[in-house]
């Protein structure tokens, strides 16, 4: 397999690209959201030069050689890029086999059970529980999580008192039948978050996400250490250094690796095989409705060690409004708590032409 053409489509929040091999196929794949038109200036100018008329059959080859060949750009740029090569080569390989991509990497379509994930901090805890009872009762969801304290808070809450009343009124509201989730997005320091961990084990929640800054794996490491509820983290983790570190020093009971911004199908592939190695789970980090979410989708029917459920995001036209109307028809459609990967080859889904005549287009060809 040699691909001949990469293009892209963008506008400043999400990006798609499309790949063609030398008979013509095509697969569709996308750059990591936000900053895309950033990400895909990147993928013509550093990952493409490198990939282009070359063997994609290894593609964990190819993709380390862009990594080698870039030495002096090892960051996050330059994953989110490859993720959109990567991506789209898995959504040919499917096509030209006549087959979903979960049936290549090991596992098979059906359904697949999802946690309502809450993205707001601007939302009092009663009208956050209002309308998680709501798609309890709707949608079927069982399991859901809502944010701690604020973004890389250094302590502080969203506004004081917060995340004291919020603990307990999502138990309250939602009955002890469902899971509880909730992500302090590098909010605390060891000592705060380990206060905070003790609340949440109290009122039975299940999953504490991101606690301290997450570039300091050793303040993590000490939550982990003094909690009985299981810390998790690594969606903003790309190097695959760090997360051999993460997981040999067992900086987090279960692993979140995020597709797009780690650099693909087949880099996040490798974190798998080191949790599973270690006895960890893996929970992807996707949290909004574009392709991101689909990958995830086709990844953990696959792999042996998938965590409990999917990352779905309940958040509307208000909180992503460019997320409407991406795709020709949505893949995303909750039943009973779950969504169902189809059978049909690739990802099962393509953007909508009409948002890709908008969007930003570049070429690179060999």
């Amino acid at each position: 397999m040699k691909i001949i053409r990469i293009e892209s489509f963008c506008n400043e929040f999400v990006g798609f690209v499309r790949v063609t091999q030398e008979d013509g196929q095509q697969g569709w794949g996308q750059v990591s959201t936000y900053h895309s038109d950033i990400t895909a200036l990147v993928l013509h100018r550093q990952v493409a030069p490198w990939v282009l008329g070359k063997e994609a059959d290894d593609l964990d080859d190819l993709l380390d050689t862009v990594f080698e060949r870039e030495h002096k750009f090892p960051g996050s740029y330059l994953c989110r890029a490859m993720a959109g090569f990567d991506t789209a080569v898995w959504d040919l390989r499917g096509k030209l086999q006549g087959l979903p991509v979960v049936a290549l990497l090991g596992g098979s379509s059906g359904e697949l059970r999802t946690y309502a994930s809450s993205m707001k901090r601007d939302i009092t805890p009663a009208d956050e529980a209002a309308r998680l009872v709501k798609l309890r009762d709707e949608q079927g969801f069982d399991a859901f999580k809502v944010r701690a304290g604020s973004e890389v808070g250094r302590n502080q809450d969203e506004w004081p008192g917060r995340t004291e009343k919020i603990i307990p009124a999502m138990r309250h509201a939602l009955g002890d039948s469902v899971e509880l989730l909730i992500d302090a997005n590098s909010c605390y320091s060891p000592a705060r978050a380990i206060e905070v961990g003790k609340v949440l084990q109290d009122y039975n929640y299940c999953h504490f996400e991101e606690p301290c800054p997450y570039w300091h794996l050793d303040q993590t490491r000490q939550v982990t250490e003094a909690l009985d509820i299981d810390v998790t983290g690594g969606e903003q983790d790309c190097l695959l250094t760090t997360w051999q570190q993460m997981i040999d020093d067992r900086v987090v009971d279960i692993v979140q690796p995020d597709i797009l911004y780690l650099g693909g199908i087949s880099r996040t592939m490798r974190i798998v095989k080191m949790a599973q190695q270690a006895g960890l789970p893996v929970t992807p980090h996707c949290a909004n409705l574009s392709m991101v979410t689909l990958f995830t989708m086709h990844l953990l029917k696959a792999i042996p060690n998938a965590g409990k459920y999917l990352e779905f995001s309940i958040e509307g036209a208000d909180y992503y409004p460019w997320q409407q109307r991406l795709f020709r028809s949505s893949p995303f459609t909750v039943d009973a708590g779950k969504v169902t990967i189809t059978d049909e080859p690739g990802w099962g889904a393509e953007p909508d032409p009409e948002w890709l005549a908008r969007a930003s287009y570049r070429v690179s060809e060999s």
